[in-house]
C-alpha cells in the first residue's frame, strides 16, 4: 500500500519553510513527514488565531519544536539534557511564566518548552511585564497547542490548573502546581504565582539516568 501524498501547503512561504526544515531534519525524517507536520502546525495555530500577520513564520517555529521534541522521542528518550513541559489551559499566562523563569535559571542546562490545552491567541501583557521584571525573556513566544510529540518526549512535566485535560504520562516525573490564573490580573497579583513554588506530585516516577 503506497502512503498519502503530503497536504498541500496553503501559503509559498510555509512550503519555503518547510523546505528548510526538510534540509535540517535530512536523515532524520523524509521531506513528506515535515510538510505533513508543517501543515498541521499551520492549521493548529490558525485554528486560534485572531491575526494572522506572523502566522507563517511561528508555524514554522512551531514545526520545528514538534521535530525536535519526535526526534528525541524516536531516538534515546531520557539521555541529554533533561526536558520539561510547562502545560496549563491557555498557555498565555502560568505556563508562559513557568517557562521563561525555568529557561532563563536553567541557562541553556534543560529544554524548556510549554503549551496549552485551549490555547489563547496571545500571551498575556502582563505576564510577558512580570517575566521581563524578572530579568528573563518571553518576547518572542506564544502560545501552542499541546501536542503528542511534546509531551512524550518531556522527563517532567508541570500542569498549572488544566484539570482532566492535564496530561499524565507513564514513567514520567508529572508535577501539579496549584497556580492561580493571571488572566486579567495586575501586575502585583502576577508576582504572586511568579514567587510561589509549592508543587504537588500527581506521579513521582523520574526515567532511568535522571
Amino acid at each position: 500500500m503506497t502512503s498519502s501524498p503530503p497536504p498541500v501547503l496553503p501559503d509559498e512561504r510555509l512550503a519555503a519553510g518547510a523546505a528548510r526544515l526538510a534540509v535540517r531534519y535530512r536523515g532524520r525524517f523524509s521531506a513528506e513527514t515535515v510538510q505533513r507536520l508543517v501543515a498541521d502546525s499551520y492549521a493548529q495555530l490558525a485554528e486560534h488565531a485572531h491575526v494572522r500577520t506572523h502566522l507563517v513564520a511561528l508555524a514554522e517555529r512551531f514545526a520545528a519544536e514538534r521535530l525536535d521534541a519526535l526526534a528525541h522521542v524516536e531516538g534515546a528518550p531520557g539521555v541529554g539534557l533533561p526536558r520539561v513541559l510547562f502545560v496549563c489551559s491557555h498557555n498565555a499566562g502560568r505556563s508562559q511564566l513557568g517557562a521563561a523563569l525555568l529557561a532563563h535559571r536553567a541557562r541553556g542546562h534543560v529544554v524548556v518548552s510549554s503549551a496549552g490545552t485551549h490555547p489563547a491567541a496571545t500571551v498575556e501583557p502582563v505576564v510577558a511585564q512580570a517575566v521581563t521584571e524578572a530579568g528573563a525573556h518571553i518576547a518572542n513566544a506564544f502560545p501552542e497547542p499541546l501536542t503528542d510529540e511534546v509531551v512524550q518526549a518531556a522527563d517532567t512535566v508541570i500542569t498549572m490548573g488544566c484539570g482532566d485535560t492535564c496530561p499524565v504520562v507513564p514513567g514520567r516525573r508529572c508535577l501539579d502546581w496549584p497556580v492561580a490564573d493571571p488572566e486579567g490580573a495586575p501586575i502585583g497579583v502576577v508576582h504572586h504565582p511568579r514567587r510561589d513554588r509549592r508543587p504537588h506530585h500527581r506521579t513521582a516516577r523520574l526515567p532511568a539516568g535522571r
